[in-house]
């Protein structure tokens, strides 16, 4: 890359317009558009062709088994050329990480999804590998529980560890649908200030899509001021970003049960290199490990809402000869309080202890090796830190940006799906020019959720947008195929997952097999999802080409 190059990814772009990357993608990608369309009967010219994008929502491993079997069926049905862009959200984004690590896997979707359920019912990522990972994005500045997400859950739902750079991804698309990837600015959404919640990430380009803001996406966290880039961080890579955009069903009693599993098997690894290398002996380095095993049975307890008096009482016990009188009286005063102590309390004090214990540690000891990486990741659980990254607009000058974000000097990021649960604001966005939406929803509770809360957003927002009225019926019963249309906004196809069509009028049973959170399925479950995925689009292969032949009339 030349000086040149690498000045003009260092510089924050204020604008709407798309990249240059995505312009061109687009640009060849039409032509592949053109010739799908022609094999359907479909004729066009190249200016009437339609911007079709297709959107996968969230819902865990049942979302990215039901992109799977949906992009499989479009390819079978000779469809998947017709889409310009593919958008996901949460779970959905799991699949688009696995394919789009294959170079023009839309021409050989069969063979990749093999490939991927081998994956899926093989036997994971060792613990090793996981610990590795982990220390690797312990190093970066802003470490917060997303990293320890991605390595010890994600890592075991996916079943891999993907270390390449999203901007990898660049010379790997080719022919392919351009992918995007959606996730939230937590202050924005907790502020209420709709147009800066949705933030969109491509190969080429990160930012928010509403405002118009954006960084080259591998400069994406690392330090800027006035827009100019001042510190390098590690580049994002895919498994980060999986658990970046898969936090939504992220708990405190499973993050905290993986850190309980981290100290049991860091325990017996680190032993010996801590009385190696420090003054504490054999009995000292029990103190510390139970000292740390009982800071996360203790924040168990307290999330589990159960009595913890019993632990406070062991953990007294425990610091009581490594914090001196004034700081340990402190201890006792905070913890030992009468029936019905605050939960606030409990976690002040376990934020205490991290900070006494790991000066203890690092100071008395003179250690700063993985145990102070275990104690990082319970202060971070109890503080509940998602998604850190510097900001690459701090201190700028940027009329459309609210100010609250232009003055801080870190966001944070999270899953879209807990603002709405599917990527429409990507490709809302007008310079996309998207003629045709087809929503693939993979929701459990109301299928319809998150085209009805576009749909508000949109008319707060003054963007274009069907109307969505939805029958009392059709949310009991939903069918599997619905359109929404107005004039002088994009046509959206909705379908839902489980619907009356392939489950035979027996959604309740598919709904309760399938739950958002659960372990990671069985090869019968893996198999019998994708199916359904799949009979969805086989059973309406005929009513897209319509509402697609509708588009071009309109457009011409």
């Amino acid at each position: 890359m030349s000086k040149g190059d690498q000045s003009e990814r260092s510089v924050v772009r204020i604008g709407h317009s798309l990249n240059e990357a995505e312009k061109d993608h687009v640009f060849s990608r039409r032509e592949s558009v053109l010739q799908c369309l022609l094999q359907h009967n479909i004729h066009c010219s190249p200016e009437e062709v339609p911007n079709i994008a297709l959107l996968g929502s969230g819902g865990g491993e049942r979302a990215m088994l039901g992109l799977m079997g949906s992009l499989v069926q479009l390819f079978k049905e000779g469809l998947l050329d017709c889409m310009m862009y593919l958008c996901g959200v949460s779970g959905s984004t799991w699949c688009m990480a696995s394919i789009y690590k294959e170079p023009d896997w839309s021409s050989r979707l069969e063979e990749v999804k093999d490939d991927v359920i081998q994956r899926l019912t093989g036997d994971g990522v060792c613990f090793l590998d996981k610990l590795s990972i982990l220390e690797k994005y312990y190093q970066k500045d802003n470490f917060s529980l997303t990293d320890i997400w991605a390595a010890l859950v994600i890592s075991d739902v996916v079943k891999e560890i993907d270390e390449n750079p999203l901007s990898h991804q660049r010379r790997k698309q080719g022919k392919d649908p351009y992918p995007i990837y959606t996730v939230i600015d937590k202050q924005s959404n907790r502020e209420r200030m709709t147009a800066d919640v949705f933030f969109e990430v491509t190969a080429d380009e990160v930012g928010y899509s509403m405002t118009g803001a954006f960084v080259d996406s591998s400069c994406f966290g690392c330090q800027f001021d006035e827009g100019v880039k001042k510190k390098n961080q590690p580049e994002m890579d895919m498994l980060y970003l999986q658990g970046l955009c898969g936090s939504v069903f992220a708990d405190r009693e499973k993050t905290m049960e993986e850190l309980l599993i981290l100290i049991k098997k860091l325990f017996w690894r680190e032993s010996d290199v801590m009385c190696n290398h420090t003054s504490l002996s054999p009995q000292h380095l029990n103190e510390v490990y139970r000292v740390t095993l009982m800071l996360v049975e203790l924040n168990l307890l307290v999330f589990r809402e159960e009595d913890p008096s019993s632990h406070i009482e062991s953990l007294n016990d425990l610091l009581r000869e490594k914090l001196n009188k004034e700081e340990y009286e402190t201890v006792i005063t905070v913890q030992m309080m009468p029936e019905g102590i605050a939960t606030k309390k409990i976690l002040e004090q376990s934020l205490y202890v991290c900070q006494r214990y790991s000066d203890w540690i690092q100071k008395q000891l003179n250690y700063n090796g993985l145990w102070m990486l275990v104690i990082k990741c319970i202060e971070l659980a109890t503080r509940w830190i998602w998604g850190t990254s510097y900001n690459f607009l701090y201190n700028m000058t940027a009329p459309e940006v609210s100010p609250c974000i232009l003055k801080e000097e870190t966001r944070h990021y999270e899953d879209a799906g807990i603002f709405i649960n599917s990527p429409y604001f990507s490709v809302l966005r007008k310079e996309r020019h998207i003629d045709l939406i087809i929503s693939l929803d993979f929701s459990i509770d109301d299928p319809f959720k998150t085209v009805v809360q576009t749909a508000e957003t949109c008319k707060e927002l003054q963007i274009p947008f069907p109307k969505v009225h939805i029958s009392e019926q059709d949310r009991h019963a939903p069918k599997d195929f619905y359109v929404f249309e107005s004039h002088n906004a994009p046509t959206v196809i909705h379908i839902p997952l489980f619907n009356i069509i392939n489950c035979e009028g027996e959604v309740s049973k598919w709904k309760k097999r399938y739950t958002t959170f659960q372990l990671p399925y069985n090869c019968e479950m893996i198999h019998d999802l994708l199916e359904k995925a799949e009979v969805n689009i086989k059973n309406n292969k005929v009513d897209i080409l319509r509402e697609i032949q509708k588009v071009i009339n309109r457009k011409a």
